[in-house]
């Protein structure tokens, strides 16, 4: 493991292993997680501990930034050291701002809807990598994120043990100490980081890319629900929310003639009665990729309102950044095609 990895108390029993002090290794994290300095410029630093450790990460790089002329979200492509490309997108709510994380490179998953599946999982980023982003943006925009959210390019619990020691780096009080209860992790359904994360005992929010109430139409949109069927899915969150005490929000993408319709409403009051749950609705974002368009305005509302009438709490996911593709994966894919013409 790489020292900038760490957390405090590994980096003081590492700093030992060169004869250093303990209090070496918090001066360390404070430094590069807190100060945000280079090791350079680390002062109370001595330069033997300096020139005895692996030489530090580079993190990533912005490459690429787009601001909405619509609203104040940001949408940016990230170069990672070895070349790779990943994106976030910054969005400002009336509490501050919030961040869009990647985790991986690319994705497996295989959900039809979704760009950043089409070249599959390249790699898995590592908690570096996922810290660095939060660093470049606040660094560029002179802001401070107070909420991340991980969904961006990749299925978090697909890299379970990279996303959940970045998330303790995170929340270290000398290093950008953000709140458990200001992380969303967003994802399809692995069930098996489900439980896990539930049995960490971490107050991390929990977000399920849902899009479908029927398990045979879920398993076309979605292929990973030929592994975890609905009902499955749906008592590994029963587990999560009984052992947290967390509500859990249902990410439901609106497919025009699709997952709008009145069956929709049925199930989905079934699948989350006795569950602490709320719906969130989110127009489809039109890609190149996916044959299919959101419904009207008009059918939306009319489709919350029922929602809400059949007892599921529900509200319309604002639209964000819009003129600047801030739907996950399309900047990328849109850059990746004009290199190739």
């Amino acid at each position: 493991m790489h020292w900038m990895e760490m957390t405090p108390e590994e980096l003081k029993e590492y700093v030992l292993t060169f004869g250093e002090k303990g209090f070496r290794g918090t001066q360390l994290f404070e430094g590069i997680h807190g100060q945000r300095k280079s090791l350079d410029a680390l002062s109370n630093v001595p330069d033997s501990l300096k020139n005895a450790l692996p030489e530090p990460l580079r993190g990533v790089r912005i490459v690429k930034r787009l601001a909405s002329k619509l609203d104040e979200t940001k949408k940016y492509l990230y170069e990672l050291e070895d070349g790779e490309i990943v994106e976030g997108v910054l969005m400002k709510y009336h509490h501050g701002y919030s961040l869009c994380v990647s985790t991986q490179v690319g994705c497996r998953m295989g959900c039809s809807f979704c760009v950043s599946t089409l070249k599959g999982r390249i790699r898995d980023l590592t908690p570096f990598e996922m810290l660095s982003q939060i660093y470049a943006v606040e660094e560029a925009e002179s802001v401070s994120i107070g909420n991340i959210i991980l969904m961006g390019s990749g299925e978090p619990f697909d890299n379970y043990d990279n996303v959940l020691r970045f998330l303790r780096l995170l929340h270290e009080p000398k290093g950008k100490n953000m709140s458990y209860r200001s992380m969303t992790i967003s994802t399809c359904g692995l069930m098996e980081g489900i439980r896990a994360l539930a049995d960490e005992g971490l107050p991390i929010n929990l977000a399920i890319s849902l899009h479908e109430t029927e398990q045979g139409a879920r398993a076309v949109l979605m292929p990973i629900a030929r592994k975890y069927p609905l009902d499955e899915l749906f008592r590994a969150l029963r587990y999560y929310c009984d052992e947290t005490k967390q509500r859990i929000t249902l990410e439901y993408t609106l497919i025009q003639g699709k997952n709008d319709q009145p069956r929709n409403i049925k199930e989905m009051k079934t699948l989350t009665k006795g569950l602490p749950c709320h719906v969130n609705l989110i127009p489809l974002n039109d890609t190149d990729h996916f044959d299919e368009s959101k419904p009207s305005r008009e059918h939306i509302i009319r489709f919350q309102r029922e929602l809400s009438q059949a007892g599921v709490s529900c509200t319309i996911r604002r639209e964000l950044g819009s003129d600047i593709q801030a739907s996950c994966g399309q900047l990328k894919a849109g850059s990746e095609a004009i290199k190739a013409r």
